[in-house]
């Protein structure tokens, strides 16, 4: 069947500006340098024309973005959708949207399954709302401290030892201050409070308490430099033996045990303590409260 002469024209038309645009380029130019030289403001024209010829490698300039976008190509290719991708790689849809356009779209999905991925992106979206709303408060509450005194840390170190301490009973005399935790935070207070006590350091004497699958080596090293104190100031460590008819929890590579502090020849120091200790609990429990300074 003859095409009619208009038809016909505008088919050639179209041929001889498409082997223009193909000669300019494979000449290396850009499709900007294309659109000006073949005066074409039709975009979508512009990528018919040149469909099918790469871009020059000059016009290809380095982008921190273009492994994310390689992957958000493959991942196209493999039947993601944009709000997959975007799960995926935390790109924003318009950059998916450049990245991806040329590649077939995916089947559409069942409704479940994009119910289920919207109830996702929105349980995600809380946690992150959560998250900043912890990070803030903690930042806000960390700085209500700020700088301690001596009679505060004097205060706090006393409250501190009576919480975690070890403790004399009529029972069972144990006039010594032994102080164990898994928290290094609370040893750094600690260690601090000794020192403001004017406790020496070779007083003290570490020793680690960990379970015996954990990395014990690790601890071991771990401990001794928060406490800056070399293997001569720690005794035997100390393994838990493994019950096997318990769940342990603590079993990340976090997990360092707990360190024992003890402080030699210190039951003079422990009557102190436990002195301190009653005049804390006799003051907070007075009964002019709206008069403390």
């Amino acid at each position: 069947m003859a095409h009619s002469p208009g038809k016909t024209s505008k088919y050639t038309d179209f041929e001889n500006l498409r082997a223009q645009a193909v000669a300019l380029r494979r000449q290396g130019m850009s499709l900007r340098q294309i659109r000006d030289h073949l005066k074409i403001h039709n975009n979508d024209l512009l990528n018919r024309l040149v469909h099918g010829e790469p871009a020059p490698e000059w016009t290809k300039r380095p982008n921190a973005k273009d492994d994310l976008r390689e992957e958000a190509r493959e991942l196209r290719r493999r039947g993601h959708t944009y709000d997959q991708i975007q799960m995926k790689l935390g790109c924003s849809k318009s950059s998916i949207s450049l990245w991806v356009r040329d590649l077939p779209k995916p089947e559409r999905r069942d409704p479940a399954e994009q119910a289920k991925l919207a109830s996702r992106k929105r349980w995600e979206h809380e946690l992150a709302v959560r998250d900043e709303s912890r990070r803030r408060t903690k930042a806000d509450a960390r700085a209500e401290i700020g700088t301690l005194s001596d009679r505060e840390l004097f205060i706090a170190g006393a409250a501190l030892y009576w919480a975690e301490g070890s403790k004399d009973k009529p029972h069972a005399r144990r006039e010594r201050v032994v102080f164990i935790n898994s928290d290094p935070g609370v040893i750094r207070v600690f260690l601090a409070w000794l020192d403001l006590l004017q406790v020496r350091r070779e007083d003290l004497s570490f020793r680690v308490m960990i379970h015996e699958s954990a990395d014990v080596a690790a601890a071991e090293t771990c401990w001794a430099d928060l406490v800056g104190a070399d293997g001569g100031a720690f005794t035997k460590t100390t393994l838990k033996r493994h019950n096997p008819k318990t769940v342990r929890k603590n079993t990340g590579e976090a997990y360092r045990g707990c360190l024992v502090v003890s402080v030699r020849r210190s039951a003079e120091l422990y009557r102190r303590i436990e002195g301190w200790w009653c005049g804390i609990v006799g003051a907070a429990t007075t009964t002019d409260l709206p008069n403390r300074t």
